[in-house]
């Protein structure tokens, strides 16, 4: 089997074999993958320090090329790069190719971003004299992203880095090197300089570890659990440097007594389920007035029954496995833990077997949950979601708003009175209305608050803000 190695200075640098391997098929390799060292990365941090003076000055039509070129190979490879996502993540065959395209939108978009880079000219307040105020990049970007997104999370931090001219040094998930190398192959046959994207897979206690320690990193982009993020700010502090965290989310979906009972289902199910509910934005307290409940909580559970829980791969399925073994024991633990708080678990929650050896589980619904449990205050990240009755709207939107966490926040109801306050007074980076919490388009701000992110702003024009420093110039006339 082909070895998948690191690149490192424009050139392909082995390592010890790691094998990726398929959570729908556990005897399926997809592939093996070098894993870097300590040195290796400490090579990688040095190769884009190096290549930064020259990149971050190099001509705008340059790195648009690049970018269009990743975008139209990409787009072109949808359906091989869709299929190798799900065989190494566990997302069903369409939520991998529509993640692959999702990928190609956003290296679309910022190669189009390239040609729109722009400053100000303004008077100064003293006569004859004239102020620029421009935009420069800020040096070398480490970029550490997770499993559960492992082509679009990659594309939207790695896009905006080289558009705006940083170099970067890339450690994805360990878990799904695939989608993550074949990213950096196609950038590096796109016409990169050496140095300017080097791709370091491995351990995050070493790998992401000698990215924290270096003073050559001169800004970290992060997304991952709550506490791999604290150790990210506390190192980047020591370093003065910037950092932008995308962390955990407990997100709420709220159902109110005059919501349409099918759009309400079909956005709670899809927000707690679909893509086996590993999703930063995925809803798993659902918060129903008590006008509705019983109505709702029997049709979701009869919602529930037709989804199929299957390979990946399998035409018909709805639902891929969890990750792996441990995500799957943390899901397990979860739900024990549900039941011992008291909580009702009136659907799913069992182990599954399939044709092949993978890590099924039955989506979860418990039901009684109030939001002091554990289960309503911890990210599960999995198929496990609980509903909170409550009185009315205002209970309703305290509960929602009674968590450490501030992603995504949604809303069902045909009240345009209750829709327009939610969206003001939700406290979370992004509000849905009538749809799943998971889902924001390619071109838009992705983020929350709270405990869920810090930093600026993912995606969109609002990137610029992290991976660009302001420089105020005066001239004299």
């Amino acid at each position: 089997m082909t070895l998948h190695q690191n690149l490192i200075n424009g050139e392909w640098a082995g390592g010890e074999a790691v094998p990726n391997i398929n959570p729908s098929n556990t005897n399926d390799v997809v592939g093996e993958y070098a894993r870097a060292t300590a040195q290796d990365t400490l090579r990688a941090i040095a190769a884009a320090k190096a290549a930064f003076p020259a990149w971050s000055r190099s001509g705008i039509l340059e790195r648009h090329t690049i970018l269009r070129k990743t975008a139209d190979e990409i787009t072109a490879r949808k359906d091989e790069l869709g299929r190798l996502l799900s065989r190494e993540e566990g997302k069903t065959l369409a939520e991998g190719i529509g993640e692959t395209l999702r990928a190609a939108q956003i290296f679309d978009f910022f190669a189009g971003e390239v040609l729109r880079l722009a400053g100000e000219m303004l008077p100064s307040a003293r006569p004859n004299i004239g102020v620029e105020i421009t935009r420069e990049p800020v040096g070398v970007v480490g970029i550490i992203t997770p499993w559960n997104f492992p082509i679009a999370i990659p594309a939207w931090k790695i896009a905006p880095a080289l558009a705006y001219g940083n170099t970067v040094v890339f450690k994805p998930a360990e878990l799904v090197p695939g989608c993550s190398w074949a990213i950096v192959d196609i950038l590096h046959r796109a016409g990169l300089p050496k140095g300017v994207l080097n791709l370091v897979m491995g351990k995050g206690s070493v790998v992401g570890q000698t990215i924290l320690d270096s003073a050559d990193i001169n800004a970290i982009t992060f997304t991952g659990s709550t506490g791999t993020g604290k150790r990210v700010a506390a190192a980047s502090v020591e370093h003065m440097r910037k950092f932008q965290l995308e962390m955990g989310g407990k997100n709420p979906f709220v159902v109110l007594d005059d919501a349409d009972l099918g759009v309400a289902v079909e956005a709670a199910v899809n927000s707690g389920f679909f893509s086996t509910g590993q999703r930063c934005t995925a809803s798993s307290r659902i918060i129903v007035t008590e006008g509705i409940h019983d109505r709702f909580v029997a049709a979701v559970t009869e919602r529930l029954k037709s989804i199929v829980v299957d390979d990946a791969l399998k035409p018909g399925t709805h639902v891929g496995p969890v990750v792996d073994a441990s995500q799957l024991k943390q899901d397990e633990d979860y739900i024990a833990i549900g039941q011992q708080e008291g909580a009702k678990l009136v659907f799913g929650g069992e182990r599954l077997t399939r044709d092949n050896p993978g890590f099924y589980l039955q989506p979860a619904l418990f039901t009684e949950a109030t939001n002091q449990m554990r289960i309503s205050r911890e990210e599960i990240f999995g198929p496990v979601a609980s509903v909170i009755r409550v009185k009315d709207y205002e209970e309703a939107l305290y509960t929602a708003n009674d968590t450490p966490f501030g992603l995504s926040s949604g809303i069902a109801t045909t009240s345009l009175k209750y829709a327009t306050h939610f969206k003001r007074n939700a406290e979370a980076g992004m509000v849905m209305v009538n749809l799943p919490t998971a889902g924001v388009d390619f071109h838009v701000p992705f983020g929350g608050r709270k405990g869920s992110s810090y930093g600026p702003r993912e995606q969109g024009r609002y990137a610029a803000e992290f991976y660009t420093v302001v420089k105020t110039a005066y001239t004299l006339a």
